[in-house]
């Protein structure tokens, strides 16, 4: 069991000032303890307080934020060269604390140094300093542009991906020269402590990071601080709605990647085999528990109880159980009540109307003392009903059908969400021409990867702003201009 009684704040290891606040994890597999682990709440509020004027300290008067940008991009290189070294213990911590299958895991980490390496390219090509030229040759004067620091950004990531989200977040704000105080889940306390170990092997100074593992409450006290600059969130939409108000009242910088309802497109010319293998992947990763997953599979009326019988084949050969185990595909929900909300939807889509083709409310046997939810998928459905409007995170999908491409991307444009989605063809221009249309943020075209260069974030009620690449270093800096006789 694994033993966590102090915080990270400010680049040092220090006892929270009540001893006795402290939690267990659970395993969502068997609700056995994996470990315990030291939090920061509202009662705890001393150390929540000396983490942000530790980063607030640092910004103003440490050396951070006035290192040169190649010096902060070697601690990012260290950083990453740590966490790959280390890869084996953080798939293994993130997939006991939160039920993610090992295949998931394990596969996610080479992903984790793709994103670092698309945020050192940005870094190396941003311009940190640059002189503009005049729109207007008879001007006597040099306009000349700084990308600086925003200062202290609080950083609010969710329990489903925590390695990649602190990722997203810490990588560019630390190479823009801010100080974070990264606020995590507490169910993600082991995982995330050791994120902090590899930061701090790397070599960051003091001060310039801090991790928190708190309640809700906690993170509402966090970025609300007036000594933060910024705020980064990744969670729920209602949850960004209240933080765009707390950002709002204070002004302060925020960017928010929130929800999703994504739509794959299985057109009629689509190759079906190809379609359903990669909405596997597309669709079930993580146990459903994730914020991109295609969820809305739109089919042609002409091929639609083909692609139903396709989606239902493919479910039903997803191995459910241990998420240890090497052939486990979908292991359990994060806790109980993530557990009973996804069963409480398939409850919605049975009154709702919509066809059980497989799976349903009932527990996968043999699997009771987790948190487990069978596979489910629903066909007939209509894009209005709640199944196909809400946002589940677990493993349901919706099977929907379209009259022609018009139709279709009607449909997938009906949502109040915009995050992400995928279109399957043979025809590459037709995909193209469809992928245009979509009011999402990140469009897949026949299964392929999702860059790390270009810009993700989502549309609508999917968030404000964007991660990765030069435009999510973008976020972390203020503009300067400076103007100066010739």
């Amino acid at each position: 069991m694994t033993v966590r009684d102090k915080l990270y704040i400010g680049g040092a290891w220090v006892a929270p000032s009540d001893p006795d606040l402290r939690i267990d994890i659970l395993s969502p597999h068997d609700q056995s303890v994996l470990g315990s682990a030291a939090q920061a709440a509202p009662a705890d509020v001393d150390a929540a307080v000396a983490a942000v004027a530790a980063a607030r300290a640092a910004f103003d008067d440490g050396p951070w934020p006035r290192t040169s940008p190649e010096e902060r991009q070697e601690i990012v290189r260290r950083y990453d060269a740590l966490r790959a070294a280390h890869a084996d213990d953080v798939a293994r911590t993130i997939s006991a604390e939160n039920g993610s299958a090992g295949w998931f895991t394990k596969a996610g980490q080479p992903f984790l140094t793709r994103q670092v390496k698309a945020y050192l390219k940005a870094a190396e090509e941003f311009g940190w300093e640059e002189i503009i030229e005049p729109s207007d040759p008879s001007v006597s004067f040099d306009t000349i542009v700084r990308r600086e620091a925003i200062g202290v950004v609080a950083a609010v990531i969710p329990w489903n991906s925590p390695f990649s989200a602190a990722t997203a977040k810490l990588v560019p704000a630390l190479l823009a020269g801010n100080t974070v105080v990264l606020k995590v889940s507490p169910e993600n306390s082991l995982s995330m402590m050791l994120l902090a170990d590899l930061w701090h092997e790397a070599g960051l100074p003091a001060g310039v990071l801090s991790v928190l593992p708190a309640d809700r409450e906690t993170s509402e006290y966090l970025v609300s601080h007036p000594d933060v600059d910024k705020i980064a969130f990744t969670g729920s939409t209602r949850a960004g709605r209240r933080i765009a108000s707390i950002a709002g009242e204070h002004l302060k910088r925020v960017s928010l990647e929130l929800g999703g309802k994504s739509a794959a497109l299985i057109l009629a010319d689509a190759d079906l085999d190809a379609a359903v293998q990669g909405l596997r992947f597309g669709s079930m990763a993580n146990n459903g528990e994730a914020c991109i997953l295609q969820t809305r599979v739109l089919a042609p009326r002409s091929r639609y109880e083909e692609v139903v019988d396709a989606i239902k084949a493919m479910v039903e050969s997803l191995k459910v159980g241990d998420p240890s185990a090497p052939d486990t595909f979908v292991g359990p929900m994060i806790r109980p009540d993530q557990q009973q909300r996804v069963i409480d939807y398939i409850h919605v889509g049975m009154t709702e109307g919509a066809r059980l083709v497989t799976g349903g409310p009932q527990i996968p046997e043999g699997l009771e003392k987790g948190n487990y939810v069978t596979p489910t998928v629903f066909a007939d459905v209509v894009n209005s009903m709640r199944i196909a409007q809400e946002e589940i995170f677990g493993p349901v999908l919706s099977v929907i059908a379209y009259d022609d491409e018009d139709d279709a991307v009607r449909i997938a444009n009906d949502s109040a969400y915009g995050l992400s989605g995928g279109i399957w063809t043979v025809d590459r221009e037709r995909a193209l021409a469809v992928a245009r249309r979509l009011r999402t943020g990140t469009v897949t075209l026949n299964g392929s990867p999702m860059s790390f260069d270009g810009p993700f974030g989502g549309y609508k009620a999917s968030g404000i702003g964007r991660e990765y690449g030069k435009v999510g270093l973008t976020g972390y800096v203020e503009h300067k201009t400076i103007t100066r006789d010739r």
